[in-house]
């Protein structure tokens, strides 16, 4: 227990972590019918008194367009407002990460979405580096993303990760940190819970969206951050052919921000990485609140 924050929030009320509890007969147990978020915080390091949050409102509207897929309206401020003041209950002292989760809560054993009770509860954790910053191994995975005719990828529903974590494990059973899924076409998708990018000869070449990529925040922004720079952007498909002549392969996401890809299957990528480390700086800079012109990704949350 002494690894989440000290409260959660569940049934319409901050609680105790440990006595946040459902029933072993909960639907999205089951069924997989939830959808979750993930956002990061940190202590404002010129303010101890202050919690940053990075882009608190794209990832509250992204949750809010997830449980959509579920039947259950949920605004965009609602879950804002209960992020904020979890965050003000649990009054984090060390940079970390935030859960919220909206589920199908009713009890019952037929796959449904109407007729059921759904919910929304927020859990935290502290949390360093998701991934080794200095560069992950990646093996292409043998299980194939799901497609968008099949599943509404652009929810981030938990049904959805079982691929991830297949693939996940496979990875490292094989002796690879992270593994790389393609699509129904053969062509890169995304990691297990990371989008993808890649630089050949100067340009950054990434997934496009109807590639059955999650629409990622971080990779949002890192598209945004690289435009700035004068970096030309190019989203479209890739094939994986590409990845082991790129001059530089990183991966994106909330926990992991973003990870280099050292090695490839047995294809070693090159060790210097000018715009992959560029981003890196960049993207802790703005979530540390240390760069003006994005202040605007940032939520200040006062103690």
């Amino acid at each position: 227990m002494s690894d989440f924050l000290p409260y959660a929030y569940l049934n319409g009320q901050f609680v105790p972590f440990a006595e946040a509890k459902i029933s072993v007969a909960t639907h999205a147990l089951h069924y997989g019918t939830a959808a979750l978020g993930g956002l990061r915080g940190l202590p404002n390091p010129a303010n101890a008194k202050e919690i940053l949050l990075f882009r608190l409102e794209d990832h509250c509207r992204r949750l809010s367009r997830s449980a959509h897929y579920l039947g259950y309206e949920l605004p965009t401020g609602e879950i804002k407002s209960k992020i904020v003041e979890w965050v003000q209950k649990n009054q984090p002292s060390v940079p970390f990460y935030i859960r919220p989760l909206v589920y199908t809560s009713g009890l019952g054993i037929a796959p449904r979405l109407h007729d059921i009770e759904k919910d929304f509860l927020i859990y935290g954790m502290p949390l360093g580096d998701y991934l080794s910053a200095a560069g992950v191994t990646c093996r292409i995975s043998s299980w194939q993303r799901q497609c968008d005719r099949s599943f509404p990828l652009r929810g981030k529903l938990t049904s959805s990760y079982i691929v991830s974590a297949l693939a996940k494990t496979e990875a490292a059973a094989s002796g690879f940190d992270e593994a790389i899924l393609l699509n129904d076409q053969g062509k890169v998708c995304e990691a297990t819970g990371m989008n993808l990018f890649l630089v050949r000869e100067g340009q950054l070449i990434t997934p496009s969206v109807d590639q059955d990529i999650l629409e990622g925040i971080t990779r949002r922004s890192v598209i945004e951050l690289a435009q700035a720079a004068g970096v030309k952007v190019i989203e479209r498909p890739v094939d994986r052919t590409e990845l082991l002549i790129a001059d530089e392969v990183f991966l994106t996401g909330t926990a992991a921000r973003i990870v280099p890809v050292s090695r490839i299957e047995t294809y070693t990528l090159p060790s210097d990485r000018p715009l992959t480390l560029h981003l890196q700086k960049q993207l802790q800079a703005i979530v540390e609140g240390r760069d003006p012109q994005y202040r605007h990704w940032i939520d200040v949350v006062p103690l």
